[in-house]
């Protein structure tokens, strides 16, 4: 096993097995090469996180686009199918997350660029969709949802007499 110290998750130890490898990086970490997927399946979260092994500081929160896009379809040209070597259907895809610091109801994902990964050969690649109708920042939450996250939030902050958010 190795060890990694990292900023979000402390100490992590880790197999080559466990380790995904980006040819190519990832747009905006070009130079990462070889990063870990964290978060466990038990605890109900659809939030992962890509953890770069090249840079402690660097963790991507990541998630399934099925569970802001049911029938999710990217539709990925051939050349990405041929890089990931693996037909679509045993693909993974995962969108990257961004969450607004204090205004979490506002939390996005690219479901138009996903990182999609080949767990067989343990080969990632973040792609552009086909889908000019899936965006870069599509909401995770619908209208009502955001709503009531927006209102408890700034009702928790009222109630620790920390204020209001934006």
């Amino acid at each position: 096993m190795q060890k990694f110290k990292t900023l979000r998750f402390g100490l992590l130890e880790y197999s080559e097995d466990d380790v995904l490898y980006f040819p190519k990086g990832i747009p905006g970490f070009d130079d990462h090469k070889r990063w870990l997927l964290l978060g466990d399946d038990d605890e109900g979260n659809p939030i992962k996180w890509l953890q770069s092994l090249e840079d402690s500081d660097v963790a991507l929160p990541v998630m399934p686009p099925e569970f802001i896009i049911p029938k999710y379809d990217p539709q990925l040209c051939e050349g990405d199918i041929k890089d990931l070597k693996a037909p679509l259907n045993e693909l993974c895809f995962f969108v990257v997350v961004a969450v607004p610091e204090n205004a979490p109801w506002e939390a996005t994902a690219n479901v138009r660029a996903p990182i999609v990964i080949n767990i067989a050969e343990r080969l990632g690649k973040q792609v552009i969709g086909q889908r000019e109708d899936y965006g870069i920042r599509h909401y995770i939450f619908d209208d009502t949802t955001r709503e009531n996250i927006k209102n408890a939030f700034l009702e928790a902050q009222r109630a620790s007499g920390k204020g209001g958010a934006p």
